[in-house]
Parts: structure tokens; sequence; C-alpha cells
């Protein structure tokens, strides 16, 4: 694959995850910041872009002030919770493409553990939320561990899906993080048996199901095509990108379907679209696949919502094994958010651009990984998607 113009991510960067920190969101962002400025060879001063995250309140003043960015003339925040973090990907490319920025620095995360947990009320509370909190919170319906789980139990009733095949995603995202020192449950392997024994958080949910509360944060580097062939790493390019949001888009329960994640299929259509025309890649060509799963079930329909498998064969696929490595589409090869650490995805962007430079240890290296999708989730469904590729 030659590099087209477009736009690629030179540096990508992150702070330790972990479950406890006395630390600031800000302080972890700065660090995550200033390792992916160098990660890229950058330095702050190189840095005219940045989009700040609205999940962890965060605004451009606060890396202008420490980071020392003299010549900021563009920066945006997207409002699409999870879903940010790639979606500002896509907005990074816009404004340098559009000869806004030259450089745009994109940071994530959160004190998922020390703070922002549903246990303390202190998680950011979003104005697209205003609907649930007047409507379904007074009834019980509160957390997203109860908002995901009435949709996976929709997909179960409609399609056949196990606790079992959850179970299966659950267990090969615990085998992958063994193989990263760096994620949340190294050194703690379950079996689909432990699944299975772990307690109900909400049907069809057990605690096994649901991604980790952490503390840390992630940041990438996005520059032109062109600029990244001339700095520290093999180029990733960003062959195509797409953005949803779901419809309506204040609840998951007033959805028309809700065991379908149709805006993650609109999403990926517009990704793919674009990348076939940029660069001939299609779905089949896809090396691996890295998806911000806040619950096991989200592997399953991701997998059916961007076409890799028919609607229904979701939990079949995950069940004989082919999202592990070695397998035919790879899945959250560092742990993903139920082993890694849950960072508002952007662990997930990191771990794509790291396969496609292939410089992570051999044994979670996807061979001859060229392509990648990363595809990200927030709020009620909102969905963003980025194609990414290794330039030869």
């Amino acid at each position: 694959m030659t590099t087209p113009a477009g736009c690629a991510i030179a540096g990508v960067g992150h702070t330790a995850y972990s479950r406890g920190t006395e630390r600031s969101t800000l302080e972890l962002h700065l660090e995550a910041s200033l390792r992916a400025i160098e990660d890229a060879g950058l330095r702050p001063s190189d840095i005219d872009g940045v989009m700040p995250s609205a999940s962890a309140r965060r605004s451009a003043e606060d890396f202008i002030s420490n980071l020392g960015l003299r010549e900021l003339s563009y920066s945006a925040t997207l409002h699409m919770g999870g879903a940010s973090t790639v979606g500002a990907v896509q907005t990074a490319c816009l404004a340098i493409e559009a000869g806004l920025a030259t450089a745009v620095l994109v940071p994530a995360g959160r004190r998922g553990y020390s703070g922002e947990r549903i246990s303390t009320s202190q998680h950011v509370v979003e104005a697209i939320m205003a609907h649930h909190q007047e409507f379904e919170i007074p009834f019980g319906n509160i957390a997203a561990a109860q908002w995901f789980a009435q949709a996976a139990q929709r997909h179960m009733h409609v399609y056949g899906t196990t606790s079992e095949q959850l179970g299966h995603v659950s267990v090969t995202m615990r085998e992958h993080a063994q193989l990263n020192p760096g994620a949340l449950m190294h050194g703690r392997p379950i079996t689909l048996g432990d699944h299975q024994e772990s307690r109900m958080i909400s049907t069809p949910f057990r605690l096994l199901d649901c991604s980790l509360e952490s503390d840390g944060a992630g940041a990438v580097v996005v520059t032109s095509a062109d600029r990244a062939a001339d700095l520290r790493h093999p180029v990733v390019q960003v062959l195509g990108s797409g953005q949803s949001h779901g419809y309506p888009p204040t609840s998951l329960t007033q959805k028309p379907d809700m065991a379908v994640v149709s805006a993650l299929g609109v999403a990926g259509d517009k990704a793919f679209d674009q990348a076939r025309a940029t660069a001939g890649v299609r779905r089949s060509d896809i090396d691996c696949f890295l998806v911000h799963e806040g619950f096991s079930w989200y592997v399953i329909a991701g997998l059916e919502a961007l076409g890799f498998v028919k609607p229904g064969e979701g939990g079949p696929f995950v069940e004989e094994g082919h999202i592990k490595l070695g397998g035919r589409l790879p899945v959250n090869t560092s742990g993903g958010a139920l082993s890694e650490g849950h960072v508002s995805g952007v662990n997930h962007l990191i771990e794509a651009v790291r396969q496609l430079r292939r410089d992570v240890p051999v044994a979670r290296q996807v061979a001859d990984c060229s392509t990648a999708v990363v595809a990200t989730e927030g709020n009620f469904f909102d969905a963003t998607v980025a194609v990414l590729g290794r330039a030869s």
C-alpha cells in the first residue's frame, strides 16, 4: 500500500492504566499528550491543533497553558461520549486537509475508578442525557449496564445468542491481556466457568461481561501523511472514517431495534466507502478489529453491524474462536476495555497503530498486519469508525 494524500497518526502515548490514583484527570491527559508528541518525534511547539475531551471536562486552554502551545490555530470538541475519540481523529483530519492545522493532538481518558464512577455520582452528565434523566432514571433505568443489558437481552431473544457466547468474548479479551504487561488484568486469566460463576449485574450481564473501572489516559498526534513519512515511525494512514448518531439520540429503549447498532453500520459504511476509494481496502482485507466494548455483547453487535458477519452470526463467530489472535479476525489484541483498561476507547486506537507499526510484542502481533478497523461507541449508540492502513 503506497501513501496517498491524506492524514496519518504519527504519535501515540498513554499513562499507566491503574485502579487508584491521586492524580487529576488533567495530569493524566498531559502525561499521555507529552508521550504521544515525543513518540511522533515532535515538540509541544509543533502542535497547532487540539481536540479536548468533553467527557473529561477538558478545554483547549488546559493544553495551551500547560504545554505552552503558543501557535494553536484550531480546536474543537465532540460530544459523543466514548465515540468522541475516533470522531476527533476524523475532525483532526478535516482540519489538516483544509489547511487549518498541521499537527493535531487528540487526548482522552478518565479517572473511572478514583473519581468518575456511577457509585460516586462524579461521572460527566452531558446534555444528551436530559431526556433519559427525566423519563427513565426515575423508573430505575440508571446505569449503562442496564441500558446495554436490555439490548443484549433483545439480541438473545431474536438471534439465540447465549450467555456462554458473551463469556467467550470476555475470556478472549482476558487471554489477550495476558500478552500485555500493561493491561490491568495481566496475570489474572479467567475461564468460561469463571465467567458463568461471576455474579449477575443486570441480566444477562455478569460481572465479567462488564468493562473495567480504571484510571488512565492516552493521546494520539494526527498530521498529514506526507509529513508523517518524514517522522519517526512507519506511516499509519487514516484511509477512511465515519460517524453516526443513533436515532432517537436520547435513549436506547426507544430505538427501533435495540438488537442492532444501526449507527455503527452507517459509520462503518462511510469509512469503508472512503477506504475503498482511497486505497482499495474492503472489509475482507481487514487484519484486526479494535472495538471499544463497554460490555461483552458489543463485540458481537459490532461484528454484525460492520458487516464482518451477518446478523445473528456474531455469537457463533466468537464461540468458534475467530476473534482470538491467530483467528480469522483478531479483536482487541491488547485486552480492550474488558481487560486492559477503560479509557474512552483511546487505548483501542493506540493498539491499532502499534499493530500496524508492528511494534507490539511478537506473541500478540497480528501477522503481517497492514489494515485495522477501530470502532468506538458512546452515549446511546453513537458510533465512530476509522479504517487505518500501514503505508509501504
